[in-house]
């Protein structure tokens, strides 16, 4: 598995882009596809969150006298091209156990929106990548203006972003390597002023309904596209506290418990990560007082409750946590910046995957028996390792191989 985890990896990654892409192109001309719905922002009514994307996907349509999900379609599977090659060579020639494969290889990690389809080619993807190519950076100069000019960006194509902002800050806080230290934050703080200014202004400045209609009617002239779902959401939920009760009527013990039971067993193999990790150099600050990885972890990640509160897809928001987590650790294994004592490999249970078909049964089942659906009500799905090809197959059948022209 050590000699072969590349080869591994590459196909994994080459066979969730190949349905993907079917799924994508079988999708894009649904008229109630929610992640179509997302893409359709724009600035036409004046400006608004997540509109960038939208006005870059009108113009391309518009000079290339293109269909506007037409004009969609390809820039999803560009990112998504992007975001699986970035995935490959970030995760290639890593040093793996049992463990680190099952997190790799979880059904909330890279599986999930290709087993949950609405969910596919969602703007937090570009953010996915985002975050992935400044790991690759290896200067904290190039970090910095990175930050500071591309930050603003990722916000205005996605906002929630903010959410996730400790995974930047912690890992430059981890990388100060001079005795400047009041020095090197006061910079690291700075470089994301512009990225906070600009959420907080987005915040207080929604779209108001008139520029809304604009938007709508510009919509509908031009591409015969109605605004709907996440492009009408802007208007319904226009303020922040419009953000918050949405939710209020789907609490219950039954979906806390779900959800429970989901990031559980979803991050276990990560837990158990972080709980035999911890960071080489005791004396950076944040991690002084731990002597693992996990409790610092969770505090990085807890304003996403925040994000929980607000929005409805708490599937997308533990898939874009998990994310996010692994990729954190992860840089940091990779870069020989943490210890991970292996001795809890040899704990009795554990130790029962070291059989080669015990483990090959649990990783099926754990990795390809589940994943959790989109929306706070919606219950656990059920084999997507079967379900993602079967539909795939479906997809190609009906579509192609029983037309009679595909053949001529």
């Amino acid at each position: 598995m050590k000699a072969n985890i590349n080869i591994y990896i590459k196909y994994y990654l080459s066979i969730l882009l190949f349905f993907s892409i079917i799924y994508l192109y079988e999708k894009h001309n649904v008229g109630n596809d929610s992640t179509i719905s997302e893409w359709l922002i724009n600035y036409s009514g004046g400006f608004t969150r997540r509109g960038i994307i939208g006005q870059i996907s009108i113009y391309f349509a518009k000079y290339f006298n293109l269909n506007l999900r037409d004009s969609i379609l390809i820039f999803q599977i560009l990112i998504l091209m992007i975001y699986f090659i970035s995935l490959y060579y970030f995760l290639r020639d890593i040093k793996i156990n049992k463990i680190i494969i099952l997190a790799i290889f979880t059904p909330i990690f890279i599986l999930y929106p290709v087993a949950e389809i609405e969910v596919l080619a969602r703007k937090e993807i570009f953010i996915f990548c985002f975050y992935l190519f400044y790991l690759f950076l290896n200067k904290n100069i190039y970090r910095f203006y990175y930050k500071l000019l591309l930050l603003p960006l990722a916000v205005l194509i996605w906002e929630p972003v903010i959410f996730f902002l400790m995974f930047f800050l912690v890992l430059d806080i981890i990388e100060i390597k001079s005795k400047k230290l009041d020095f090197d934050l006061m910079k690291i703080l700075s470089s994301y002023i512009p990225t906070i200014i600009l959420v907080f202004y987005i915040a207080l400045n929604p779209l108001d309904s008139n520029g809304h209609a604009v938007m709508a009617k510009n919509l509908m002239m031009n591409f015969n596209e109605t605004c709907y779902m996440a492009c009408r959401l802007l208007k319904s939920k226009s303020s922040i506290y419009a953000q918050f009760a949405g939710n209020f009527n789907s609490y219950s013990f039954v979906v806390f418990f779900r959800y429970s039971l989901i990031i559980l067993f979803g991050f276990g193999p990560l837990f158990l990560l972080l709980l035999n990790s911890s960071l080489k150099d005791k004396q950076t600050i944040f991690f002084k007082k731990f002597d693992s990885m996990i409790i610092p972890v969770f505090i990085i990640f807890s304003p996403v409750i925040v994000l929980f509160a607000m929005g409805y897809d708490w599937g997308r928001w533990v898939n874009i946590t998990y994310v996010f987590s692994i990729m954190f650790f992860l840089y940091l294994y990779k870069n020989d910046k943490i210890i991970l004592n292996t001795k809890f490999l040899d704990n009795k249970i554990l130790k029962k995957l070291n059989n080669k078909k015990i483990f090959i049964l649990f990783f099926i089942i754990y990795c390809f028996g589940w994943n959790p659906k989109t929306v706070i009500t919606g219950d656990v799905g059920s084999k997507p390792g079967y379900q993602i090809p079967r539909k795939a197959a479906k997809v190609i059948y009906y579509n192609y191989l029983r037309n009679k022209d595909f053949f001529e």
